[in-house]
C-alpha cells in the first residue's frame, strides 16, 4: 500500500525521492550557513559590547574576540572616522554586523532555493 501511495504522489504532484533528498540536503546546508553567519554577527556584537563596557584588552577572551572581529569586519573597521573611539567601534563594527546579517540572509535563501 505504501508503494501505491508513493507512486500516486509522484504521478500527481511530480515529486520524486531524489528531489526530496536534494531539498533536505539544501536545507541542511542552509542551516549550517545560517549558523556560521549568525556566529560571525555574534562575534562582532560581542566585540562592540566588550569595547563599550571597557573590557580589559589584555584579557585572553577579549583579545580573541577583538582578533576575530578584525578578521570578519569586511574592511569596514574604518568606514566612519569619528573622534570618539567607542562610537567608531559601534558604528564600524555595527555596520559590519549588519552587512553580515544581509549576506547571511541572501546566501541562506539561495542555498534553500537549490533544493
Amino acid at each position: 500500500m505504501a508503494g501505491w501511495c508513493r507512486q500516486f504522489a509522484q504521478a500527481t504532484w511530480g515529486g520524486s525521492l531524489v528531489t526530496g533528498a536534494t531539498a533536505r540536503g539544501a536545507n541542511a546546508v542552509a542551516r549550517v550557513l545560517r549558523t556560521i553567519g549568525y556566529t560571525i554577527v555574534a562575534v562582532l556584537i560581542l566585540h562592540i559590547l566588550l569595547t563599550l563596557l571597557q573590557a580589559n584588552p589584555a584579557n585572553v577572551v577579549a583579545a580573541l574576540i577583538a582578533r576575530l572581529a578584525a578578521t570578519f569586519d569586511l574592511g569596514l573597521s574604518n568606514l566612519f572616522l569619528v573622534p570618539d573611539p567607542m562610537l567608531a567601534v559601534l558604528l564600524n563594527y555595527g555596520a559590519a554586523a549588519l552587512a553580515w546579517l544581509l549576506i547571511t540572509a541572501v546566501v541562506v535563501r539561495l542555498a534553500s532555493r537549490i533544493g
